[in-house]
């Protein structure tokens, strides 16, 4: 395969989609990214019984050979297969769809009415906004493009979603 000047990240999910999906779960992420001075290509599953060592193990040996004779990738790059954890970020809008009526973290790149942070429940979500119900029974709709990151959001403490 020629080399992708592209998206790498969408190239590589299209390669191992299906054997993902065989083997019983669901790409939540690819990210092709460079941190410090490597690269690495970092494959992020689930599936509803959650993900352990040994799942990341049997997704990597089963993809690493088809991405290997695609060859997408011009770089030398480290594969990562792991677990998107219990505060992943939503990205995309299935992402939002699994979380709907659950708490989440919104972090803001500027303060919107004075703060750069909410938490609340996800109430609504369209291709613009995301709707949270706050502690105090408020409605907050944020801009998605206000918005730097969307994760779920984890009280460790009461050890609740």
């Amino acid at each position: 395969m020629a080399k992708i000047k592209g998206n790498i990240a969408s190239t590589v999910k299209a390669l191992i989609k299906d054997t993902v999906e065989t083997l019983g779960y669901v790409i939540w992420d690819v990210e092709y990214v460079k941190d410090g001075p490597y690269w690495y290509l970092r494959i992020t599953i689930d599936q509803d019984e959650g993900i352990d060592i040994d799942d990341c193990e049997k997704v990597h040996r089963a993809i690493d050979p088809i991405i290997d004779a695609a060859d997408p990738i011009e770089d030398f790059y480290y594969l990562e297969v792991s677990s998107p954890g219990v505060e992943r970020e939503l990205k995309e809008p299935w992402h939002r769809a699994c979380f709907m009526g659950k708490r989440v973290n919104a972090k803001l790149f500027a303060a919107v009415d004075g703060q750069k942070n909410y938490t609340g429940e996800l109430t609504a979500s369209d291709d613009e906004t995301i709707t949270l119900l706050m502690n105090d029974k408020t409605q907050k709709t944020l801009r998605l493009k206000d918005v730097s990151k969307l994760s779920a959001y984890y009280d460790y403490e009461s050890q609740e979603q």
